[in-house]
């Protein structure tokens, strides 16, 4: 279950937000500005509401009025920005085992097979491409073992080939690991490959919480365009 119900201030931009959702893997969908990574922000505790209540799977993470606010490094999350951050003078090893405990060790061949990077383990990010930098960002991510992942536009400023590539990744990992996903987008062929249920979000508000499959049959519709090459 996810439970968001906040509200904050960046600059002018309001935002006031409530949503409760039973699903696995939510889509904050909605035009650029509209809150969307604002809201991711909240959630991982990169940005402080005014006042709410933030709750994924009855793990509080954020309760104003009962003065919760659980330290970043402590919400047990795993999460991916637009860019992929890696650190360059580290390997691909390196960058993947950096913060992964060490109960996850077992797990390590598995993902980076999962996510074809058993080859590129002895590179550094500089030789590696934008769709395997990304790659990467996400097996680290995974190898956290978060609670929950947060997905910031993992499909952003990649070109078409890196676009398809990485988005068949994702949906790999959607059917391997039972792992609740909160995924920012406005592309409307990303949130129908990869949610369950989708929030639209327009000027900080909620306008629709929809399944999947009304959404998917709407989407031909929206403005927004396909997965097509960046630029």
């Amino acid at each position: 279950m996810i439970e968001l119900d906040i509200a904050l201030e960046r600059g002018e931009f309001s935002l006031e937000l409530e949503i409760t959702s039973p699903a696995r893997a939510l889509a904050l969908f909605g035009p650029s500005g509209c809150g969307k990574t604002s809201t991711l922000l909240a959630i991982a505790g990169l940005l402080r509401p005014r006042r709410g209540r933030i709750a994924i799977n009855d793990h509080v993470l954020f309760d104003g009025s009962a003065g919760i606010d659980v330290a970043t490094a402590r919400r047990d999350l795993g999460v991916v920005f637009q860019e992929a951050r890696l650190f360059p003078h580290l390997s691909v090893r390196e960058n993947l085992r950096y913060g992964m405990p060490r109960e996850a060790a077992p797990a390590f061949d598995d993902v980076a097979q999962l996510l074809q990077l058993s080859s590129l383990l002895k590179r550094k990010p500089g030789q590696l491409s934008g769709g395997q930098a990304r790659r990467v960002a996400i097996g680290r991510a995974l190898l956290r073992q978060p609670r929950v992942l947060l997905l910031d536009e993992p499909l952003a400023n990649l070109h078409r080939e890196a676009r398809l590539e990485v988005l068949e990744h994702l949906r790999g990992l959607k059917r391997e690991f039972a792992l609740t996903t909160i995924l920012v987008s406005h592309q409307p062929d990303e949130v129908t490959a990869l949610a369950d249920q989708v929030a639209r979000i327009e000027d900080g508000r909620l306008v629709a919480l929809e399944g999947i499959e009304t959404f998917a049959a709407a989407a031909k519709s929206l403005d927004a365009p396909p997965l097509h090459a960046a630029g």
